[in-house]
């Protein structure tokens, strides 16, 4: 088989067989390149230097969130744009259930939601064993849970992540999701774990005050240097827990992502049935982790050293 080059290169000479074809060019260089590919000169592919193939390859979801548009110079990414839809989901139920007004009777949707809420109501109390705590602690608690398992579940659904428009991302032009699951984005875990840290702290000054909170991690060298590099430790923790936090809650659900994604190029139609199935699983077992440390380190936090 002849291959006519360009302008600056004479003609190369292929050798072809039922898979691949080798391409040798006046340099002596060996071009490889699959069916239907046409090279010219120096391995150029229509003259623009770029390979187009046919077929379709596996392309892993990247670390960051993917921007698919802008307001002004305002960036619009594709996991923010489940964390509004998740957002929107809440705020109707709310509304739906406003606009029925309350019922001693409850039937319905308002029954379906009590008994959510008071079902956490009573596992949260079983762990903090006060109930006026609980009721101060719930409101956030219960929040991030709902909040999480919903983000969690609506990532597994069809169209997220399989949804693509064309997009630039790390100054590459590529085919990027509108929709991905919220919690793959790092920045997303990292927002929860710096909300919970913060009332975690907010929870123990206005219980304890200031100055004994604080004695909890600064202590007289001199009266007990022990103490002192306990609470330094402790001091440091409350820092680590937004690692801890935040990575953790982003690492399954990435995983759980690339699990999917694997399973679905390999076989799109059986397989990745037992593995949504798990991810159901995960994404619940995570947001129940992640309120329930929220809550301990809460309780933890409006307790006093004895």
């Amino acid at each position: 088989m002849t291959i006519e080059s360009n302008e600056h290169s004479e003609t190369t000479e292929a050798v072809a067989d039922e898979h691949v074809e080798a391409v040798v060019d006046e340099h002596g260089e060996v071009i490889v390149t699959g069916h239907g590919e046409e090279i010219t000169g120096h391995g150029e592919v229509g003259g623009h230097g770029e390979t187009h193939a046919e077929s379709s390859e596996f392309v892993p979801p990247t670390l960051a969130s993917e921007t698919i548009g802008h307001i002004g110079g305002f960036e619009i990414r594709n996991t923010m744009i489940m964390a509004w839809i998740v957002m929107a989901i809440l705020i109707i139920v709310a509304l739906v259930l406003k606009k029925r007004k309350y019922q001693m009777v409850p039937t319905g949707l308002q029954n379906l939601v009590e008994s959510i809420v008071g079902f956490m109501f009573d596992f949260f109390d079983a762990i903090v064993q006060d109930r006026k705590q609980t009721m101060k602690f719930f409101p956030i608690v219960a929040t991030i849970f709902i909040f999480i398992i919903l983000a969690n579940w609506l990532g597994i659904f069809p169209g997220v992540g399989t949804v693509l428009i064309e997009g630039m991302h790390d100054g590459h032009e590529m085919m990027i999701p509108v929709f991905r699951s919220m919690n793959a984005d790092v920045n997303m875990t990292f927002a929860f774990a710096v909300v919970s840290v913060i009332g975690t702290q907010v929870f123990g000054i206005a219980a304890l005050g200031t100055f004994k909170y604080g004695g909890k991690f600064f202590v007289n060298p001199l009266k007990d240097p022990i103490g002192t590099f306990v609470g330094l430790l402790e001091f440091i923790s409350e820092f680590a827990k937004m690692v801890s936090f935040t990575f953790r809650l982003f690492g399954n659900i990435f995983a759980g992502e690339i699990l999917l994604m694997v399973m679905g190029f390999l076989v799109p139609f059986l397989a990745p049935m037992p593995f949504l199935v798990l991810e159901i699983f995960v994404g619940f077992v995570q947001a129940l982790v992640f309120a329930l440390l929220t809550l301990v380190f809460m309780k933890m936090a409006v307790t006093a050293h004895h």
